[in-house]
């Protein structure tokens, strides 16, 4: 019976009147259905998985890093658990530089009630939109922002006890890491996007400044391709791979690492 099935099947495809009727008929239907689907999930523009689920989005736009990989909750999910354990701690202060639309300025902000969380980043476009965000998740009275945040800015920020600060400055970790700034942060927690495509020397400089001061762990991205593998979210279950490439994408240039930084003493 298999066999006589398989037979009629390979008969049925080397039909071109069998491929017309597909593409005049099933191939749309099924068209419709995915993108509508695909407008019923992501136009709710609402956190869907991860360690800041449920938080709530202004708009349906990427600046800065890619926007449905957050709204699924798969955004960086290399780092989930260890979000998911920085959650739990009372911050006084949480610094994000680079904050683009507020993903984790926000998401920390919602988690972690004990924080004040000052946001940085050099877009404009993206700051109003981590303000907006703020407001829409009522967390505007504890999310400060600014546009650009230098050595000298960070170590003058008010960080009252035990704070965490998150970079993501795009290859300019050298200029913004300096002796005097691993020498403030030395009781502080620290999460760092390192780019070493930009400049290959920045590990080893971060290595350098704070090896003597914090346990430094290291957290290797996955690339796309991979993702559409190994990523089993309930919100992906069928769909098309190109539609879960364009989900899940997040464009790495290149394998990336993120030193978190716990200090040895405190």
């Amino acid at each position: 019976m298999k066999q006589l099935i398989r037979m009629a099947l390979t008969s049925l495809v080397k039909n071109e009147l069998f491929w017309f009727f597909f593409a005049k008929t099933i191939a749309p239907l099924t068209y419709y259905a995915e993108n509508s689907r695909f407008k019923a999930i992501f136009g709710k523009r609402i956190v869907m998985n991860g360690p800041f689920k449920g938080m709530k989005y202004p708009q349906t736009k990427a600046i800065c890093s890619a926007i449905y990989p957050k709204l699924l909750g798969s955004y960086e999910y290399e780092l989930e658990p260890l979000m998911r354990e920085l959650c739990k701690n009372c911050y006084s202060e949480i610094v994000d530089i680079g904050c683009a639309k507020g993903y984790y300025a926000v998401g920390l902000a919602i988690q972690i009630e004990t924080a004040k969380v000052f946001a940085f980043d050099t877009n404009p476009e993206a700051l109003t939109l981590c303000k907006t965000m703020a407001e829409l998740n009522n967390v505007a009275s504890r999310v400060i922002t600014g546009a650009y945040c230098d050595a000298e800015t960070l170590m003058a920020l008010p960080l009252t006890g035990k704070a965490l600060v998150i970079s993501d400055c795009e290859g300019y970790e050298k200029e913004l890491f300096t002796n005097k700034v691993a020498d403030h942060l030395r009781r502080h927690e620290i999460l760092i996007e390192i780019h070493d495509f930009v400049d290959n020397s920045i590990s080893e400089h971060i290595k350098k400044l704070f090896s003597s001061t914090h346990e430094i762990t290291i957290y290797s991205s996955i690339n796309d391709e991979d993702k559409i593998i190994n990523y089993n979210f309930k919100s992906l279950l069928g769909f098309q791979v190109d539609t879960k490439r364009l989900i899940l994408r997040e464009g790495r240039p290149m394998v990336m690492k993120w030193f978190y930084m716990k200090p040895k003493e405190f």
